[in-house]
């Protein structure tokens, strides 16, 4: 990946009915580079017309999509998958600019371009079913697309989110709108002047940025969308949920929150577990939803493992997202910034022992940026607030257990259920672990952010409503409908 590209156009408009348009009362909001605190763009907030105006346009232009053949709308996902492919460089830059991604990791293109060749073809998978089992009667089952759907993403990784949720809904027969997160828009609006390269037939795709509390509400409320996922905080979408009840009822996918428990056994490869659990919360800054931020070890192997971790931790660099031997940036923005340190201090005066991270990084030699190092806390009570809240950030608690049922125990102790990791060479036990372990994916020998896309992705508790995946997503854009034909 090139360290830089500052030949990158950036768009900031709105892509509302196949055209670039400014918000209709020209409100922008400025974005800030937070390795430098630059301004980076003014990008144009979508107001509650713009959204009714997007809805609109979707709703009048989502029949005649509907009525293509697969092959015909694939046509149109697979050429925005090539451009995709052919721009990885412009989105790698954006994102590293906007939200502090280092340029060094950044596979969520690549990833997103095989979501979008992949829901190119799937449109011949949508079946119903049918049924002889009552005499005299032929019953049957259609599959259809809901009209109008709408995708709220995050801003961790929105070329990823952008990418799982767009690309199923369209090929299902849906038009589509796409809101940005005010903290990483930059993207998403390039993504917008890839689909107009791609040719979608206006009102098809639409790609709006904003803030939650304006347009995020519009959508949640809206009489025209009738189903809605959203990935992001657990507190935002309890407010989209109650925002859909209130309205029409739409259909809701959630994949919300979460706070990882990683268990290593005393017979794992602790090289390998430290490693995996390593890249796994300090990928993209910890600010991922299934980062390991728990890690419980066996009492016997403890300080070796710690040993371990910290030595790999302690050795990324930390630094400007666009260099690319740096392995850990600054986190998105100021509230951002704020938030992970007062983790980090909950963390100090509830006991814990700093095993790394005791100094913070002097801002002033990385141009100001919002960086934080690399923490991790030990002995840390189970009750405290940085064990039991998502950070989201670079900060990782180490606990040690005794027994398989303690661990489970303490594992479980959460109200989140995204993900686990479970490092063993005992293959009954890891199976007998991954049972009892209340997660919606976990990972055997391997730890956040493996993930793979043929299963189905999402979480227990207040981790999520629903699943996504390349086969799993399908049904989020759908309706079913039973007929029967008497004989």
């Amino acid at each position: 990946m090139a360290a830089q590209r500052e030949n990158t156009k950036i768009e900031s408009r709105l892509f509302i009915n196949g055209k670039f348009v400014e918000s209709s009362d020209k409100k922008t909001f400025r974005l800030l580079s937070p390795s430098t605190r630059e301004v980076v763009a003014e990008v144009s907030e979508a107001s509650t017309q713009d959204v009714n105006t997007a809805v609109a346009a979707a709703k009048a232009a989502q029949p005649s999509w509907a009525a293509l053949s697969p092959p015909e709308r694939g046509a149109y996902l697979r050429k925005f998958a090539t451009l995709m492919r052919e721009h990885m460089q412009d989105l790698a830059y954006l994102e590293a600019i906007s939200m502090g991604r280092p340029v060094r990791d950044y596979i969520d293109g690549f990833v997103g371009a095989r979501l979008w060749e992949w829901f190119s073809e799937a449109g011949w998978a949508i079946h119903g079913s049918t049924s002889l089992n009552s005499p005299g009667m032929v019953g049957m089952t259609l599959l259809q697309p809901y009209g109008v759907a709408a995708g709220i993403i995050p801003w961790n990784a929105p070329v990823i989110f952008f990418s799982s949720k767009a690309a199923p809904a369209l090929a299902c027969g849906n038009a589509v709108i796409i809101k940005s997160s005010e903290k990483a828009p930059l993207t998403s609006a390039f993504l917008a002047t890839l689909a107009e390269k791609a040719g979608f037939p206006p009102g098809i795709f639409n790609i709006i940025h904003g803030h939650g509390t304006t347009s995020g509400a519009a959508l949640a409320s809206h009489m025209d969308i009738r189903t809605l996922s959203f990935t992001g905080s657990t507190a935002t979408g309890r407010s989209i949920s109650i925002a859909a009840a209130k309205s029409n009822l739409k259909n809701l996918h959630l994949e919300l929150g979460g706070k990882s428990p990683a268990v290593v056994f005393d017979d794992a490869d602790l090289e390998s577990a430290a490693s995996d659990t390593q890249f796994g919360i300090g990928w993209n800054a910890g600010q991922i939803c299934m980062a390991n931020s728990r890690i419980y070890v066996q009492d016997t192997v403890a300080d070796k493992f710690i040993n371990i971790f910290k030595e790999k931790w302690g050795n990324v660099k930390i630094g400007n997202p666009l260099d690319n031997e740096v392995g850990l940036g600054p986190v998105a923005d100021s509230l951002q910034f704020e938030k992970v340190n007062k983790y980090i201090e909950l963390g100090k005066s509830s006991g814990a022992k700093v095993i790394l991270g005791d100094k913070p990084v002097q801002r002033s030699q990385l141009n100001d940026g919002y960086y934080i190092p690399a923490t991790i806390f030990g002995e840390i009570p189970e009750d405290s607030k940085t064990m039991k809240e998502e950070v989201f950030g670079p900060v990782v608690c180490i606990n040690i257990f005794k027994t398989e049922e303690e661990v489970i125990q303490k594992a479980n102790d959460t109200e989140y259920g995204l993900y686990a990791a479970i490092f063993t060479t005992n293959h009954s036990r890891a199976l007998r672990v991954a049972k009892a372990i209340q997660a919606g994916t976990v990972g055997i020998n391997c730890s956040a952010p493996t993930n793979l896309p043929d299963l189905p992705f999402g979480g227990y508790k207040s981790s999520g409503i629903g699943r996504e995946g390349m086969i799993h997503s399908m049904r989020n854009y759908l309706e079913e409908k039973s007929i029967m034909t008497k004989l």
